[in-house]
């Protein structure tokens, strides 16, 4: 009786599981049908860079810090392939606002340089996308009349993906008057003149890497949660990568504009923007590179594939 019944059990459990990792299809390569996947995205996104942040000393890629009150809204348009039932290639345009104040953070060196800046980004991005769907199957024969029949299929997955991608941005900085100004002709860090660096790109390269749940209400709509942080290869969203460039240089070659916005400091830590005992330019950004993030809405359509009829040929009888 007790073997019986280990048995029983062992038969429920290869089941149970059998059934939980079906992904949603009755069918072994029922999958196949349902390959395609267009998806819209809408939610928050925000900035890791060189401006803002924490009331301290910044720290590299941690998200402490946020500027929580910089968080604009992004949106996205998709496309998911189902290369196998664990596998997905997925197609992303995503549209972006990102900004950075050094007003908002108390940390005394960062607002005494007082810069700022927002950008657009336009980005597009491939990646693959592996993930584990369960599934709870309800009445599979929908017989009438029963309370089984109200009982419906509840699957959902849980992902994990990474890519690659590539976006465009173009930084822009309020003057003291509230006017904003594109930052790249200004050329802040002397980008392109005698003793500065070399200009840098409005394209870049960014890795999407991210978690994301996924509910399916039927088999032609889903709807989930995502997150998706992308490190990025340009230290340039923000405008600000090295060090300052002489002051007086920048006006006679580009002009007090590009002095102005190059160094809008307040002046509470004297010489702070100025050249050391050495005669080295002062710093005013770090080496690690930008990144952002966004935490999106997406709600999906699944298109079945058609069933191709076969062509039933009419032999004569003559």
């Amino acid at each position: 009786m007790y073997a019986k019944s280990k048995f029983l059990l062992f038969v429920f459990f290869f089941i149970v599981v059998s059934d939980s990792s079906s992904q949603n299809f009755m069918r072994s390569n029922e999958w196949k049908k349902y390959k395609n996947e267009f998806t819209v995205g809408l939610g928050p996104s925000n900035f890791l860079g060189d401006l803002g942040g924490l009331n301290r000393e910044g720290t590299h890629l941690s998200p402490v810090d946020l500027e929580l009150n910089l968080t604009t809204m992004s949106v996205a348009l998709g496309y998911k392939y189902k290369l196998q039932k664990w596998l997905n290639f997925c197609f992303d345009l995503t549209y972006l606002k990102v900004k950075g104040d050094d007003k908002l953070t108390k940390d005394i060196y960062r607002n005494n340089r007082n810069l700022n800046f927002r950008s657009r980004i336009f980005e597009a991005d491939i990646r693959l996308e592996l993930l584990y769907m369960h599934n709870a199957v309800g009445n599979r024969y929908k017989i009438k009349r029963t309370k089984r029949n109200r009982m419906k299929t509840k699957s959902w997955d849980i992902t994990g993906f990474i890519g690659i991608g590539g976006f465009y941005f173009n930084p822009e900085g309020m003057d003291k008057n509230g006017k904003w100004h594109k930052l790249k002709p200004l050329r802040t860090e002397g980008q392109g003149l005698p003793g500065g660096p070399k200009p840098y790109s409005n394209y870049a390269i960014c890795i999407p890497m991210g978690i994301g749940y996924h509910y399916y209400i039927d088999r032609k709509w889903s709807v989930g949660l995502e997150f998706n942080f992308r490190k990025t290869f340009t230290d340039y969203i923000d405008d600000v990568s090295t060090v300052y460039y002489d002051k007086t240089q920048l006006k006679n070659l580009v002009g007090p504009k590009a002095a102005e916005m190059s160094d809008p400091s307040k002046g509470a830590i004297p010489g702070a923007t100025m050249p050391d005992a050495s005669g080295g330019s002062a710093q005013r950004g770090d080496i690690y590179k930008d990144s952002y993030m966004s935490l999106q809405v997406k709600v999906g359509y699944i298109l079945k594939k058609s069933r191709k009829r076969k062509k039933v040929k009419l032999r004569s009888k003559f």
